[in-house]
């Protein structure tokens, strides 16, 4: 199973516990000995300077999300996990506010924590999001993916 989902303003809630319950009702669970799961929040504080707001944005939110499940994809194929639920909040977020949730079931915690950290880290660099940060430095523009 996967579940990749990029969500818009919060126009749908989703959890984490909520994804790492779908993976524990997959079918796959009993060949399962391992869930790994991330929530990425918005940090308020880096070095010197503070985060107030922040807005996330794509320029096309299906083809992001077809990214999105791409990249789930290779990483299932790759090392072999059962199960991966991705949900990726877009719209404006102040600190403490969840962006990004993963969970990644497999069979052993060695492969399971490898997808996990490879998830987080393509989809991070590879997805065509632009992020707006307003804060004690003023405003910032920061562009990952392609």
């Amino acid at each position: 199973m996967i579940i990749a989902k990029i969500i818009s303003d919060y126009e749908e809630i989703i959890t984490l516990n909520d994804l790492t319950q779908q993976i524990k009702e997959s079918s796959s669970i009993n060949d399962c000995g391992a869930i790994f799961a991330f929530e990425g929040i918005v940090r308020g504080k880096d070095e010197a300077k503070t985060t107030d707001k922040l807005v996330l944005t794509t320029p096309d939110t299906q083809k992001t999300e077809k990214e999105l499940k791409k990249i789930l994809d290779q990483v299932q194929e790759k090392h072999g996990v059962k199960d991966i639920a991705v949900v990726h909040y877009l719209g404006q977020f102040k600190p403490g506010d969840p962006l990004f949730l993963v969970a990644v079931a497999g069979a052993h915690r060695h492969e399971t924590r490898t997808a996990l950290e490879e998830i987080i880290e393509r989809v991070k660099y590879e997805l065509d999001f632009k992020k707006e940060e307003e804060g004690s430095a003023g405003n910032k523009i920061i562009m990952s993916g392609g």
